[in-house]
């Protein structure tokens, strides 16, 4: 096989095998994936992975260090955000700064505990893991005989947190949708231009035109059937928005400022990265404090999904967040890996999960397959890196 093909094969392997994956659930479930409702389903009841993802992402670059607290603590703040709208009749503004602020606090313990007292992130979060957990249930059941709190009253937080933009009747074509979609899908296109032209220029690596321009007609097509599914389902879901933000906003973080690369470097090697000057203890803590604040944010969104907080709220979600990482090429051992690929990664978990759901898979079956997932794509990347040396 010509070399170029195989290395074009290895760069995009897990988005072959997304693609590979879909179709095959696309004739098992007779093209059911494929309806318009069931591509707002991969949105909306997978978008806490992408939010973790992207924090997970931060402390993985760190040195493969990980949260295994982030499920347990929705729990526990989607019980201190009901209780606080439900039971003392809060607003729900103050209710959302509250949550955050108690996320915060949250962090900076975490943070100091990892990076200042040098607790192995992973016990310091496995305490989290057991204890909120046990703290948010304590919460729900002390305030309802039921150990669930309704917030399906707060009607205009789960219209920012729930809702959708340019909401129309479902089956219908939705133009505001499809004109959002054209101008994202040419966003794409001049993203991937530009970025190749200011490589270019500045002496660095770039991609062949022919490359980015597969890349980019490729991502517009994508971004234009995704708008025109969503706008056929009734609209664009407001969490799809901000879902946007994270990544977009992470994207940014690790690939264009300092403290980005700093990430990168202390991943790479932290005895090298204090000798030369960076902070590595304030990296540590900045990568667990970013992480609480992205667990309010899907906190915010479960809680709104649900319209309820219950003691269920949060399970393994810390693994479906390691897991997008890892298959989307984050290495385990820190220093490598792109927002993109956890996207990647993310995307390919939601599709299995939304997959297997519709065809009936045993519940005990879908994990055995994502575990596999997960494996295969850890020795495929460990394989790939020994043949590269």
């Amino acid at each position: 096989m010509n070399k170029k093909v195989v290395t074009v094969i290895k760069d995009h392997f897990m988005i072959i095998v997304l693609v590979v994956v879909y179709v095959l659930f696309m004739i098992g479930t007779s093209g059911a994936i494929f309806q318009p409702m069931n591509f707002n389903a991969l949105i909306t009841q997978n978008a806490y992975v992408y939010i973790l993802g992207c924090g997970m992402l931060m402390c993985m670059l760190t040195g493969g260090n990980i949260d295994l607290s982030c499920g347990s603590v929705v729990c526990l703040l989607g019980a201190f955000g009901a209780y606080l709208m439900m039971i003392r009749h809060m607003s729900a503004g103050a209710a959302i700064v509250l949550m955050l602020a108690a996320g915060i606090i949250y962090g900076i313990v975490l943070g100091y505990l990892v990076a200042y007292v040098n607790i192995p992130p992973w016990i310091a979060t496995l305490a989290g893991y057991l204890a909120f957990r046990g703290l948010g249930t304590a919460i729900l059941s002390g305030n309802s005989k039921t150990g669930s709190i309704s917030v399906a009253a707060q009607k205009a937080f789960l219209k920012v947190f729930s809702g959708k933009l340019f909401s129309s009747k479902m089956g219908t074509l939705n133009i505001p949708c499809m004109v959002a979609g054209i101008l994202a899908a040419a966003a794409v296109i001049i993203i991937n231009t530009r970025s190749r032209a200011v490589k270019l220029k500045k002496g660095y690596e770039a991609d062949s035109a022919s490359s980015v321009a597969v890349k980019s007609v490729l991502g517009a097509a994508v971004v234009l059937l995704v708008a025109y599914k969503l706008g056929m389902a009734g609209g664009i879901p407001t969490v799809l928005v901000w879902v946007a933000i994270v990544v977009l906003l992470y994207s940014f973080i690790t690939e264009k400022t300092t403290i980005g690369r700093h990430f990168y470097v202390v991943g790479g090697n932290m005895e090298a990265a204090r000798l030369s000057g960076v902070n590595t203890k304030l990296i540590m803590f900045t990568a667990y404090l970013n992480m609480a604040v992205l667990t309010v944010v899907t906190t915010w969104v479960v809680l709104a999904r649900f319209q309820a907080a219950n003691s269920t709220a949060g399970t393994n979600y810390e693994m479906d967040a390691i897991a997008s990482c890892v298959v989307g090429g984050v290495s385990a051992y820190g220093g490598e890996g792109k927002v993109s690929g956890m996207v990647v990664g993310a995307t390919l978990i939601g599709v299995i999960n939304l997959g297997m759901s519709l065809v009936n898979w045993d519940a005990n079956l879908q994990k055995v397959v994502k575990g596999a997932v997960l494996l295969g794509a850890v020795a495929f990347d460990i394989i790939s890196k020994k043949r590269a040396q």
